[in-house]
């Protein structure tokens, strides 16, 4: 008997390793405007608002705790960026690093940048606490936060302690940028010929 209640203790500690990370706004919250200081893409070499540059366009932010960046998370991103190409309404991805030292990502994110070579995502270091910008609710121990936001309203949500490029299908979905009835990403608009 005892010997029982030590596996089920055992697996009970390893199914709460592997829960989810609850982390990020709660869907239909408006996306609070918030600072960062961009180093490759839409704002370049000095601070700015993603919020106010995308202007409601469909965007992925991306809060990625750098202590915890790893290769899984680099090739997720490249999923990202890559699956975003024909995505529809200039989706694009924001991918910003959390950290309480932010001149080290700065010089580190342009190395990424060439060995990666985003085209739709730009990259971006926030200067604040290490759980991101207020009212985002970002949990410091998620590893990669990802929130889909579409005219300034939070369209989904999702967290992650490990993440890796298996997962771009499911952040897609979620964010309604992949068409369900033919299982790949929705298609920019043709312009319509006479």
């Amino acid at each position: 008997m005892k010997s029982l209640c030590c596996c089920a203790a055992l697996l009970l500690a390893v199914a709460a390793g592997r829960a989810d990370v609850v982390s990020g706004p709660k869907v239909g919250d408006k996306a609070e405007d918030f600072t960062a200081h961009g180093v490759v893409g839409i704002i370049d070499g000095k601070d700015g608002s993603y919020i106010k540059e995308r202007k409601g366009d469909p965007t992925i932010y991306v809060f990625v705790s750098a202590e915890n960046f790893q290769r899984p998370t680099a090739q997720f991103l490249k999923g990202l960026d890559a699956a975003l190409k024909d995505a529809p309404g200039k989706a694009a991805v924001v991918a910003v690093w959390l950290t309480e030292k932010p001149d080290m990502i700065k010089e580190y994110l342009p190395k990424a940048q060439m060995s990666l070579n985003f085209v739709n995502t730009s990259l971006g270091v926030f200067k604040g606490d290490k759980s991101g910008p207020k009212n985002w609710g970002i949990n410091p121990d998620a590893h990669v936060t990802v929130v889909a936001v579409k005219d300034n309203k939070v369209t989904a949500v999702s967290a992650y302690e490990s993440i890796n490029g298996t997962d771009v299908r499911k952040v897609l979905t979620a964010a309604k940028l992949v068409d369900d009835t033919k299982n790949e990403p929705k298609k920019k608009d043709e312009p319509k010929r006479k």
